[in-house]
């Protein structure tokens, strides 16, 4: 098979194999629509000398403001075959982050999905001196639409797009992706055609998927975990289907029947809260049968099951673990994990569920995929698999990993101190701290930067602890805190939902309380106390959490708690609950 030089060859290698094979699928007025990879080269062509009649020039920087839509691919290979620059942003940050990287990006046109975002946007636009136009997705009457530009590209003879497409090389500047940090501003992250399809040509050896397969996207597409995953996919000749939204995912699952979609940990966590809230529901032989199996499947190995297990792995599969599948459409080959770690419980259900979780570690500036869990390769639950085939990874002396290969960034946008911190003779300093299983298998341990160390100088690595608390069906999130302080502690948010059932049963009295007095009440405090007890066996004396604060509210990207890859803000959180941490550490 011919190779790809250019993120937009990928297009081009599709239409010389199949032209009429659909490249993408969207829903409109309760029907999919297809988009063949013929009808996709010529849109984007079209939107190609549109951008070249507005005026954009190449190395421009373009602000592209999307959820997942056919759009936004179309746009990101239009900008890119003219040597523009796709910046590609969240649709959900706050308005400071997006004065910050409208300036710092100098951004003179940008493009939205919606009338919302065009008005937040708008209303940012005087802080903004070089911010030329926005362009809408949307069709509304008071606002420009992106259609008005691209239909003045008619004038663009094809000698001019092909003269612009034919100077763009594999190390030309593609795209930044500025990270959305848990501290500070964000940083532009360059990624060059080079650096992205090294790692789209790294990963897709690793899918369990082959041309003609379903793929469903729903993670942000701006984020480079989902859209390396999309380059792959239309590498390999699958079709992507657009879930309409988060609220539709169990309708599309339904519907598409994928083979295969990509993930990270919260999303797997509610399908499975899903599950285990029907259930709770059954009644007599049914919800033993169900919660035997849930059992059994906690107990999953990869090799080295008896006869006797996997035989009434079958009967659970058949009985209960069917329903799973068919809740995902059925058809599923493997789901992609990363962005945060996957607890190892769920990892064995839904693998013993006949779902292979495919679960992966890597981050923006490599591009971003380093190493994943794959059956052609090899697996271990607790992992994050082996470094994949091309790229170079490596343990530092303290344990950080780092990482070689053309999939690693250029470096950050206008930033050559941040870069030179990273970047050492070659290798990546992820910032990660690691370590290797079995001689090969990279174990994710935490961030080198959220490591701490309690006042008795012991360290504390809290994402392993924290990840060890939300296996309890009885808590939400937690996040670990005690930097210079005498011992470990917890936020904890509750399972408010799991916790009113199991007081129906137990202190029946409590149903009748509001929620906030209901999480204020000492009986939920002694079972979130019995939880952690039971939890803070697995750990040392040390890094047993002693004490906790109940947090009421989920954290989420909207709160401010969570950047838009649902990473805990730390220093945000430590600030927020101020209050309730001194209250726990009050002598």
């Amino acid at each position: 098979m011919p190779t790809a030089t250019r993120l937009f060859d990928l297009a081009s290698l599709q239409y010389a194999i199949a032209p009429d094979f659909p490249m993408f699928s969207f829903k409109k007025d309760n029907e999919w629509v297809k988009v063949s990879n013929t009808e996709f080269i010529e849109r984007v062509n079209k939107t190609s000398k549109g951008l070249i009649a507005l005026g954009v020039q190449p190395g421009e920087k373009v602000a592209l403001i999307s959820e997942n839509r056919i759009e936004w691919n179309v746009l990101d290979f239009a900008i890119q075959q003219i040597g523009a620059v796709v910046v590609a942003i969240y649709p959900n940050i706050s308005t400071s982050d997006y004065t910050y990287i409208f300036n710092h990006a100098e951004i003179r046109n940008c493009i939205v999905s919606s009338k919302k975002l065009y008005t937040k946007i708008s209303a940012i636009q005087g802080d903004c001196p070089q911010l030329r136009a926005i362009y809408s997705l949307d069709k509304e009457n008071d606002l420009n639409h992106w259609e008005d530009f691209v239909a003045k590209g008619v004038i663009i003879p094809d000698e001019t797009l092909d003269q612009l497409r034919g100077g763009i090389q594999t190390d030309t500047l593609a795209s930044i992706i500025y990270t959305s940090g848990t501290t500070g501003n964000p940083k532009g992250v360059m990624l060059s055609h080079r650096n992205l399809l090294a790692d789209t040509l790294s990963s897709e050896y690793s899918f369990p998927v082959e041309r003609g397969d379903r793929a469903l996207s729903f993670l942000p597409v701006c984020h480079a975990y989902e859209r390396v995953f999309q380059y792959v996919y239309m590498y390999k000749g699958l079709t992507i289907f657009f879930a309409q939204s988060m609220d539709t995912i169990g309708e599309d699952f339904k519907s598409v029947k994928p083979h295969i979609f990509s993930a990270v940990p919260r999303v797997l966590e509610k399908v499975y809260e899903k599950i285990l809230a029907k259930g709770e529901q059954l009644t007599g032989l049914k919800r033993k049968l169900f919660f035997w199996s849930l059992s059994l499947g906690e107990q999953y190995k990869l090799a080295g099951r008896s006869w006797w297990y996997d035989f009434q792995l079958s009967i659970a599969r058949k009985l209960v673990f069917s329903k799973w599948r068919d809740a995902l459409g059925g058809d599923i080959k493997g789901i992609a994990s990363g962005s945060a770690a996957l607890q190892e419980k769920l990892i064995r259900l839904y693998m013993a569920a006949g779902i292979p979780i495919y679960e992966g570690y890597g981050l923006t500036e490599a591009g971003p995929c380093i190493a994943v869990n794959c059956y052609k390769r090899g697996m271990k639950i607790g992992t994050v698999g082996l470094p994949l085939i091309h790229i170079e990874v490596k343990l530092a002396a303290d344990g950080e990993i780092l990482t070689k290969g053309e999939n690693n960034m250029i470096g950050y946008y206008k930033n050559p101190e941040a870069t030179a911190e990273v970047i050492k003779d070659g290798w990546l300093y992820t910032g990660d701290i690691g370590q290797w299983v079995d001689g090969k298998f990279l174990k994710i341990i935490d961030r080198k930067k959220e490591m701490f160390k309690t006042s008795g100088g012991k360290y504390i690595v809290p994402q392993q602890i924290e990840s060890k608390l939300v296996e309890s069906s009885f808590i939400e999130q937690a996040m670990v805190i005690g930097e210079a302080r005498k011992f470990p502690a917890a936020l904890i948010v509750p399972n408010y939902n799991k916790l009113l059932e199991w007081s129906k049963g137990t202190f029946p009295t409590l149903t009748n309380l509001s929620k906030q007095d209901f999480l204020n009440s000492p009986e939920l405090k002694q079972k979130i106390e019995s939880e952690l007890k039971r939890i803070n066996q697995n750990f040392g004396a040390w890094e047993q959490i002693k004490k906790f604060a109940i947090v009421p509210n989920e954290m989420t990207v909207e709160t401010g708690d969570l950047t838009p890859t649902l990473k805990m803000k730390r220093k945000v959180i430590l600030q927020k609950y101020e209050l309730e941490i001194e209250e726990i550490y009050k002598i």
